[in-house]
């Protein structure tokens, strides 16, 4: 490449940095200064921490971070081990493999509502799954999977574990076979096949998918409100936000409680991505294409 070309390379990209640090400061870094700042203007006066002091002070709603938390690590650890072992299986590009992904691509299109209204039609009371069980003499009373914690755990499962499987996916398939059928070649079995060679590689992308799906079930709301407790067991810290700008309009207290759980999620992928140094971070592509 000739010394023009690279100039004029460099030129695009500067031209091209320009509106995405506007984009950015739009949409994100402008957003988060605001709710910071005004988290620090109490409704009702007093020191500048008393939104934070009130929210840690009040069993209702601090609570609502371990509430939280006992819904998105469930749900991410499941997805986890669900998407780990179908993706493996469908790693080498297949007919099977290209069925699968179109149909969970459908949970996606769909939307938390929507599933969280198949469930209640389905999965409640006297839905079908209850009378199967009834007809089947199975269980004799109502199962109730809706309107609990269940509810909002399975709702989570079933809209986040596409996501989490295609992130999987992709990042197992670009493992290279080689290094695989070399450790054949030296006695290895397949398990482990998969647990010296394929699992520390995969580590990595399971780290990033872990963080992303957490980061996501950990602001659940729409499945707490539709298919939980939302006075009860499954009331969330997004609800107490929702509460606090809402139905008090105090914006102040709401920013706080958005920070808080800015803070809980910040924490959480920290640690994952500290646990994630512990394993190999090198090369694991063959490189081809």
């Amino acid at each position: 490449m000739t010394a023009a070309a690279l100039q004029a390379k460099r030129d695009r990209r500067g031209w091209l940095a320009a509106p995405a640090a506007i984009v950015l400061l739009a949409l994100f870094v402008y957003p988060f200064l605001y709710g910071l700042v005004i988290s620090f203007q109490p409704m009702e006066g007093g020191r500048f921490w008393a939104n934070y002091a009130h929210f840690f002070s009040t069993a209702t709603d601090w609570g609502t971070l371990w509430t939280t938390f006992k819904l998105a690590a469930p749900a991410t650890l499941i997805n986890l081990g669900m998407a780990v072992p179908v993706a493996f299986a469908l790693r080498r590009p297949s007919r099977m493999q290209r069925v699968v992904t179109t149909l969970l691509v459908v949970p996606i299109t769909l939307g938390t509502v929507l599933i969280a209204d198949g469930m209640l039609t389905f999965y409640g009371p006297v839905g079908w799954f209850s009378q199967a069980l009834r007809a089947l003499h199975l269980y004799e009373g109502e199962v109730r999977l809706t309107h609990n914690y269940w509810g909002v755990l399975i709702s989570l499962v079933i809209s986040d574990f596409p996501f989490v499987f295609l992130l999987t996916l992709s990042y197992i398939s670009g493992i290279d076979p080689t290094l695989a059928k070399a450790a054949g070649t030296l006695g290895a079995g397949p398990w482990q096949q998969f647990r010296l060679i394929y699992l520390p590689l995969l580590v990595p992308g399971l780290s990033m998918a872990a963080a992303l799906s957490f980061v996501q079930t950990y602001a659940v709301f729409p499945s707490a409100i539709l298919l939980g407790a939302p006075a009860g067991p499954t009331r969330v810290i997004s609800i107490a936000a929702y509460e606090a700008a809402f139905e008090q309009y105090d914006y102040g207290m709401a920013s706080a409680i958005a920070m808080i759980m800015g803070a809980a999620q910040l924490i959480v992928v920290a640690a994952i991505f500290a646990f994630r140094k512990a394993f190999y971070t090198g090369p694991a592509t063959s490189g081809k294409g």
